[in-house]
């Protein structure tokens, strides 16, 4: 018995020279693009998701700026709010003296939150930010400037 004979296939000689041995290159092209289509849509999806993500930390965070205006309407002879034109950091001046341990910033540095409260409205404010999810479903129907979206907050 010859040694090699146990390794032999069992299809003809005619067959084994015509079989192929690899991927031709439109099965190997419909494979790469559908990759990287995959690919595109995970990629724009985890995008939108960080966006998400911190318009909720805004939301959040406007929230709780609130409740210590609210404390602080409270502590006052009269009642009334901090008098501050969108000087964001004279508001956390105020607000870091008894109201909140520290106060909040947008999550991405190029962003800040805005806070307006006039003299002549002492119990009236209004407070808002920069959203980047347009389609966010709580967004302010008419922008608020600078922002193309925006999520206001005012006086409850």
């Amino acid at each position: 018995m010859n040694h090699n004979s146990k390794f032999k296939t069992c299809l003809p000689p005619s067959k084994i020279q015509n079989s192929k041995l690899g991927f031709t290159l439109i099965e190997l092209l419909v494979v790469i693009s559908i990759l990287g289509l995959l690919a595109g849509l995970v990629i724009s999806n985890v995008a939108g998701v960080r966006e998400r993500a911190r318009d909720a930390q805004r939301k959040s965070d406007l929230k709780e700026i609130q409740n210590a205006l609210e404390m602080y309407k409270h502590d006052q002879n009269s009642p009334s709010y901090p008098i501050i034109n969108d000087v964001w950091g004279d508001l956390t001046t105020v607000l870091s003296s008894g109201y909140m341990k520290s106060v909040p910033n947008d999550p991405l540095p190029t962003q800040t939150y805005h806070y307006s409260a006039v003299a002549a409205t002492p119990l009236h404010y209004t407070l808002w930010v920069c959203l980047e999810n347009a389609s966010d479903p709580q967004k302010d129907t008419v922008a608020v400037n600078p922002c193309t979206t925006s999520f206001l907050r005012s006086e409850p």
